[in-house]
């Protein structure tokens, strides 16, 4: 079966003089010339991303999309109708996003937290800003430690509703951001805690000191990169120690008490020397 909006691993069922048709179980789905790598045959495979044209036609393409179905992403408002909206996708075509599915109404060059969707109706890949209908905390699938992937969904007067594994939502609290972030951002986390009533709370980074010694190599390397020594110690600035490092003042203290305890760095009054 044909997943739209979606990568697909298809047979070629014959070449013509505009492209090859790949075997859709039908009359077959085109790939257009310009996509058609050297040296493709009859019965070879190729993986193609799968859409529908604007005649409603399934095309497939090698060009990447900046998102598939079931992505959350941010992207940018290219035109606006009366029916809706189209993003930009990486692709030929647009991604179209009805105006029931929008929240305040879409305006040309914004950018917009969206998931992709395939319509149950029509088959066609399309968007919605509504992507917490998608989201829920009622089975959760995660345990406290769980690495986990985050996506930020907006600001709140606690911190940052955050997307946890395009599945569930968190908060990622104000004392827990060291770094400037925004809204469709993504980077990796953990989970910090889960309360009795599934609301889940989620620090950046990695857990504990699997955390610390990816911070270490940066330290070592910041240290090399500067004759050895940097004037930064427990006592420093925790702005400055972020701005320097890119870490909180405690990941910091945390990362050079461990590489003190292996003797790779010493302290020193005003600072830390490589050893």
């Amino acid at each position: 079966m044909i997943k739209t909006g979606d990568y697909n691993t298809l047979k070629v069922l014959r070449k013509v003089d505009f492209g090859v048709y790949l075997d859709d179980g039908d009359a077959g789905i085109l790939l257009p010339k310009r996509y058609v790598p050297q040296g493709l045959n009859e019965g070879d495979e190729i993986n193609v991303f799968v859409y529908h044209d604007g005649e409603d036609r399934l095309i497939s393409t090698t060009d990447k999309p900046f998102g598939v179905v079931g992505d959350i992403l941010k992207m940018k408002a290219v035109s606006v109708t009366e029916q809706g909206a189209f993003l930009e996708w990486g692709i030929m075509k647009d991604l179209f996003v009805p105006k029931s599915k929008q929240i305040q109404g879409m305006l040309p060059k914004g950018e917009y937290l969206v998931k992709i969707y395939r319509d149950v109706q029509t088959g066609r890949a399309a968007a919605t800003e509504r992507v917490e209908e998608f989201l829920s905390n009622e089975n959760i699938t995660v345990a406290e430690k769980d690495e986990v992937d985050l996506i930020v969904m907006r600001r709140t007067d606690i911190g940052y509703l955050m997307i946890i594994n395009n599945l569930h939502t968190g908060v990622l609290h104000l004392n827990e951001v060291y770094r400037s972030i925004g809204v469709g951002d993504k980077f990796k986390g953990f989970i910090k805690k889960i309360t009795a009533d599934n609301k889940i709370d989620v620090v950046a980074g990695k857990m504990g000191y699997s955390r610390v010694e990816g911070e270490a190599e940066k330290v070592l390397r910041l240290l090399k990169e500067n004759n050895g020594y940097l004037p930064y110690h427990d006592k420093s600035d925790p702005e400055e120690i972020y701005l320097f490092f890119g870490m909180s003042k405690k990941t910091f203290k945390m990362t050079t008490g461990n590489l003190f305890r292996e003797r790779k760095i010493s302290f020193e009054k005003d600072g830390i020397r490589l050893n």
